[in-house]
């Protein structure tokens, strides 16, 4: 069964700006809107007959109007979220954070968590949700990518906005079928 997650659209803010959950600007909303067209144009069969969303509003925000389309309920799902920040590091230094994470591997993401179970329940929920069209996050996306991919690299590729990863979900593994779009620019 095929399972497609995808990264939120442009948000209208950034790290280090006062909005800590920011929605999708004009664009975001764009993109959204076409993600959404494009997993209705899907074959019956392949296409996801369920939504899930990291509770971050930019998330929300780019999986609801396909939601809207099929008519059901978001499914919240944390485990699809942000990466947790560690508590001794302030929102303001939350960039410089994950700059120096992106360039190492997960075992050596210093924080209050081992991010290597991070990583490993982020997918577990791509499989829980079978089936189902998943809006998440830059690195909760590389989590799974490289996860399943045998890498330790915590930046595998770049996923740009509404990109999408195309997994398998069978009984017993986790496949990445294709990688979707990358960024051209940098995320920090």
């Amino acid at each position: 069964m095929r399972t497609y997650m995808i990264r939120h659209g442009k948000p209208s803010a950034t790290w280090g700006d006062d909005d800590d959950d920011p929605g999708l600007d004009e664009t975001g909303q764009a993109q959204a809107r076409a993600v959404a067209e494009i997993l209705l144009a899907l074959p019956a069969q392949a296409r996801p007959t369920r939504v899930v969303s990291s509770p971050l509003r930019r998330c929300r925000e780019t999986a609801q109007p396909f939601a809207d389309a099929l008519g059901v309920e978001l499914t919240i799902d944390p485990r699809v979220g942000e990466i947790p920040t560690p508590k001794a590091v302030s929102a303001a230094d939350r960039g410089a954070w994950l700059r120096e994470a992106f360039g190492g591997r997960w075992s050596d993401i210093k924080g209050d968590l081992d991010y290597e179970v991070w990583r490993r329940d982020v997918a577990q929920a791509v499989a829980d949700h079978a089936g189902a069209a998943i809006f998440s996050h830059f690195v909760a996306i590389n989590g799974a990518v490289t996860l399943v991919g045998g890498g330790d690299l915590v930046m595998g590729f770049r996923p740009d906005h509404c990109s999408m990863q195309v997994f398998e979900v069978t009984d017993d593994a986790l496949i990445l079928i294709a990688k979707g779009r990358e960024a051209s620019t940098q995320v920090l």
